[in-house]
């Protein structure tokens, strides 16, 4: 019997850290969302992550609900009002309370970010003796990670995912495939590392059609990431995802 190959990650933040990843994404105006839009991607973000067998947290089925009562609620006829006898159409609009949870959320997000920079500027500030620097002079600067989210990587993996056909059985014959996690960063940082500063596209990440291997590959991926050993990078949105090895020079 196959047993669900199931993972917890601490990386995702949360549904409406999902959501304000989409609106920026698709660059949609937080405060006209389409739904039908925004629920079919965020729907697809799910599928991706129930394919990989992730143990997702109840508040993004919760979240999932919710965007799909909002776009029912506005498929229904708006209501008539009479003003000064007058028939007007009126419906309150049923994307008002996302909306603004979604603008607090940004604000915060944002605020968050500022106080990280200033706490990382202020741990640069230290005193030290005088020292002689012209034998640094021409030190190699270190690589400066990408911007790429988990949610980037997750949106590549789906579409790998549609691209092989991946979302139906591949085998007749279930199997199982206990993979290491250690052993399979070691296998990825070295396939990496052979790129070298061309770096090597995500998908070749992944050639075995085997879920426990794709699941396992991608927790790799996301622990070498945490280590600082790989980052990942994307020229824009939606372009291919490349990933590359640190520089410890």
């Amino acid at each position: 019997m196959n047993q669900a190959y199931e993972v917890k990650l601490e990386a995702f933040e949360g549904p409406l850290d999902l959501l304000l990843h989409l609106i920026n994404q698709y660059e949609i105006d937080i405060y006209d969302i389409p739904m039908a839009q925004i629920t079919k991607q965020y729907m697809e973000y799910i599928h991706t992550m129930q394919q990989l067998e992730l143990n997702i947290a109840s508040e993004y089925l919760v979240m999932a609900s919710t965007l799909v009562a909002i776009k029912s609620q506005m498929l229904l006829p708006k209501q008539e009002i009479i003003v000064d006898d007058e028939t007007e159409e009126y419906m309150e609009d049923p994307r008002e309370e996302l909306m603004q949870r979604l603008i607090e959320y940004r604000k915060y997000k944002e605020a968050a970010e500022r106080l990280k920079e200033k706490e990382i500027e202020a741990n640069q500030i230290f005193t030290r003796p005088p020292t002689v620097f012209d034998e640094l002079a021409f030190e190699k600067q270190p690589v400066v990670q990408g911007d790429v989210s988990i949610y980037d990587m997750l949106g590549a993996l789906g579409k790998m995912f549609e691209r092989k056909k991946w979302n139906k059985p591949l085998d007749t014959t279930v199997q199982r495939m206990d993979i290491p996690i250690e052993q399979r960063m070691r296998d990825v940082l070295a396939k990496v590392k052979t790129s070298k500063e061309k770096g090597i596209e995500f998908d070749h990440l992944f050639p075995y059609p085997s879920r426990s291997h794709v699941v396992v590959t991608f927790i790799a991926i996301l622990e070498l990431m945490k280590a600082k050993e790989i980052y990942c990078k994307q020229t824009k949105h939606f372009d291919t995802l490349y990933i590359f090895a640190e520089s410890n020079e």
